[in-house]
């Protein structure tokens, strides 16, 4: 299990991108939060094996494809304490 804390730019708020990440995310299984940040990017932490991971990355990259300017990505090991995937708010 691996953690991915990502960070999205762009015109990544106000497209649906958090409750897009959310269902990516339920689909492959993954748990963890997403959230808009004030610096207009959003932010992601997702739990899950790296594959699932890399699939979700795919997935979220290739439908907003046109909305992403640029990503940061981050591995850490995974700290299992989620339960589920949601939208949090800052």
């Amino acid at each position: 299990m691996l953690r991915y804390h990502l960070i999205f730019t762009g015109m990544v708020q106000g497209v649906g991108f958090r409750f897009t990440a959310q269902r990516i995310a339920r689909k492959f299984g993954i748990v963890g939060w997403v959230r808009n940040s004030p610096d207009g990017s959003v932010e992601i932490v997702a739990e899950a094996e790296e594959e699932k991971l890399n699939l979700f990355l795919v997935d979220l990259k290739d439908y907003f494809k046109d909305y992403i300017h640029d990503y940061s990505q981050e591995a850490l090991s995974a700290s299992c304490e989620f339960s589920g995937f949601k939208i949090t708010f800052r």
